[in-house]
């Protein structure tokens, strides 16, 4: 089952409709976009805490790497750079850092608040090699920019 985004997208705006809180709302997309399509292995968000450090946020799999410094992994890497990292060998990622020996390819987008200021990053894994293309990276952008646009 490949997701229907624009489904997605509605369901997931009137889920998240007035609420501010980051934390909740991280929770409730990592949950929507999870059980939305059989290529997500895990769904999650590493949070910025602290200069150039990422911990984990809310998420649905198993269990994932409790802190990413910006200078290592995909994570770090879409959190370094502000740019979506479509990897679709995590194996030939330098630097891949692998919190699950099942992930084969994954999808890792920056999130910013309404201020423009990194929050965090969401991130999808694959147990599926070459599992994402550009169009799962401009449908879920769009929708981590409708979620996150109201908070601070």
């Amino acid at each position: 089952m490949k997701v229907d985004y624009p489904s997605l997208a509605k369901s997931i705006a009137a889920l998240t409709d007035g609420e501010t809180d980051a934390v909740a709302l991280m929770a409730t997309v990592a949950c929507e976009v999870h059980h939305a399509d059989d290529r997500f292995d895990w769904t999650g968000f590493y949070r910025v805490v602290a200069p150039e450090l990422l911990k984990i946020g809310p998420y649905q799999g198993g269990h994932g790497c409790l802190v990413i410094p910006f200078s290592r992994g995909v994570c770090g890497a879409a959190a370094r750079s502000g740019e979506v990292q479509l990897v679709a060998d995590v194996d030939a990622f330098p630097g891949h850092i692998a919190c699950a020996s099942s992930t084969r390819s994954e999808l890792v987008l920056p999130v910013f608040d309404g201020a423009g200021r990194l929050i965090g990053v969401f991130d999808i894994d694959s147990n599926l090699p070459d599992a994402f293309d550009n169009s799962d990276a401009e449908a879920l952008t769009a929708i981590l920019e409708q979620v996150f646009l109201n908070t601070k």
